[in-house]
């Protein structure tokens, strides 16, 4: 009984004790409240407003592909059709450059995509390149990178630019398995190496294929069958 009063009596001492400290410090603990429940407020804007303005983002890239389908299906028979068509493209390309300075992200490379489909049309290869690097950089974690980074690397090939087309199919097949393509990238580096008559670098790109094990067997044989016809004639 004694040793059950003496717990009870502790018991209660060190609740006389807890209360007297939060009495003490009782401004200090609510200025503390305040404040975790002020940084609580404004972590849950953020995301709302963060949450709003990715949303916004990607309503108006929906728009700008809308109105880039919108176009390109308009009939331009007479020299006046197109040129508003050209007037269009221009106000649209206008949009499109201020949304890709003022956005980043997957939003923004999507814009930069959009860009590339109307510099391909105008067959400036140059400015094509340009624009799928920028998506690749813009979303540089994302599927879309390495298929941005392919893009950009036949752009330059267009040019004629093979050493940048190489970098470029090369900066693609880095990303792996997460690039289903990797594999034709990865051939279409042998396949300049060749045509720049560089056959040892060929034949170390196509074996580099070989010996990935790859499960597209397409560009595989084909490795095989060029590996084949080089070391035949060497």
């Amino acid at each position: 009984m004694a040793a059950a009063k003496k717990a009870k009596t502790d018991k209660s001492g060190i609740g006389d004790k807890v209360n007297e400290l939060i009495q003490k410090n009782r401004k200090p603990l609510v200025f503390t409240l305040m404040g975790i429940i002020a940084a609580v407020i404004i972590l849950i804007a953020y995301f709302s407003i963060r949450d709003s303005v990715v949303s916004k983002a990607f309503s108006k890239i929906d728009e700008f592909d809308r109105r880039y389908q919108a176009i390109t299906a308009e009939t331009a028979d007479t020299q006046d059709q197109q040129n508003a068509r050209s007037q269009e493209i221009g106000a649209l390309m206008d949009e499109l450059t201020q949304f890709e300075k003022k956005n980043s992200g997957y939003a923004a490379a999507r814009a930069y995509a959009i860009s590339a489909s109307i510099y391909e049309a105008q067959a400036d290869w140059a400015s094509v390149e340009n624009a799928w690097v920028s998506a690749a950089s813009a979303a540089p974690k994302t599927y879309f990178a390495p298929v941005a980074y392919f893009n950009a690397a036949t752009a330059a090939e267009q040019q004629g630019n093979n050493e940048r087309a190489i970098e470029l199919y090369t900066k693609a097949v880095d990303f792996g398995v997460q690039f289903p393509a990797a594999p034709r990238a990865q051939f279409s580096i042998g396949r300049i190496y060749e045509s720049m008559g560089n056959t040892n670098a060929a034949l170390a790109a196509y074996q580099a294929l070989v010996g990935q094990g790859s499960q597209d067997q397409i560009w595989v044989n084909l490795a095989h069958n060029r590996i084949l016809v080089l070391t035949m004639g060497i």
